[in-house]
């Protein structure tokens, strides 16, 4: 797979190619990276890439020139990949995209400025416009990095594990269970024991509970918006009858009884 990043600020990448899962997934040659500066396709003296909008307005929006020939010469390059636009405007980047992504053969991505591009960019040069998020940043060159890295480890080869990708949050539209690593206490709190105990299946099934638990009490909306499983139903109406049976206590008791029986 391919990325190609356009941006003002190529230097920027630099680091990120070379460290970390990006910079290992390059060195093994399971990716390819590079970064394009706008500001050579630009034809005047000074590079100039930004202009004045017309009808009035503070800021500056990236001209359409520059940018134009930025993403021709990257197709040229990388005929078969995807241009991206990366903007609050655009689609919310989620890791059912970022799936999606990591099937196809690789990505131009378009880091605007300013505030934001000339339009006529998007209609014919953009294939699809993505955002990470509903706030606002300088530039689109921290969101190509998102972008790059979330697809990035989908690619086969790339993790260790042959199941971690799958086995992250949201993979399985539930939050990750709990990890807990040496040692065994920290600051008197203790991993829970059936972790320690080597069975499996428990360890199996107390990560399953974490998960969904995780997932209730952090992100409710991810268990609003999916079909739940048999086994979350069971486990959701556990938590139910449990929660039920201390509110009808504490009902018996009375709302205005001190704690402790004092």
């Amino acid at each position: 797979m391919d990325f190609t990043v356009l941006t003002i600020f190529p230097d920027m990448f630099h680091e990120f190619w070379d460290y970390g899962m990006v910079g290992r997934a390059i060195g093994r040659k399971l990716i390819s990276a590079s970064a394009m500066d706008i500001r050579e396709f630009a034809s005047d003296k000074h590079r100039t890439t930004d202009d004045r909008p017309y009808g009035g307005g503070c800021g500056m929006v990236m001209k359409p020139e520059p940018l134009a020939r930025a993403i021709q010469e990257a197709k040229q390059t990388s005929p078969l990949s995807t241009t991206l636009l990366l903007t609050p405007q655009g689609r919310p980047f989620n890791q059912e995209m970022a799936r999606s992504f990591a099937g196809q053969d690789g990505f131009i991505l378009v880091c605007g400025r300013y505030e934001g591009v000339d339009e006529r960019i998007c209609h014919d040069l953009v294939d699809h416009e993505v955002s990470i998020g509903d706030y606002i940043l300088t530039g689109g060159e921290l969101a190509a990095m998102i972008v790059i890295e979330a697809v990035t480890r989908l690619v086969p080869g790339v993790l260790g594990g042959e199941d971690s990708a799958e086995l992250d949050s949201f993979s399985g539209e539930l939050l990750e269970h709990a990890h807990f690593t040496r040692p065994p206490v920290f600051e008197g709190q203790q991993v829970p024991d059936v972790l320690l105990s080597g069975n499996h299946r428990e360890i199996e099934k107390w990560r399953f509970e974490s998960s969904v638990v995780r997932t209730f009490l952090k992100r409710p909306d991810l268990l609003e918006n999916r079909a739940l499983s048999r086994r979350e139903v069971e486990l959701l109406k556990e938590w139910c009858s449990r929660i039920e049976s201390i509110v009808q206590a504490q009902s018996a008791r009375g709302t205005d009884s001190p704690s402790g029986g004092q």
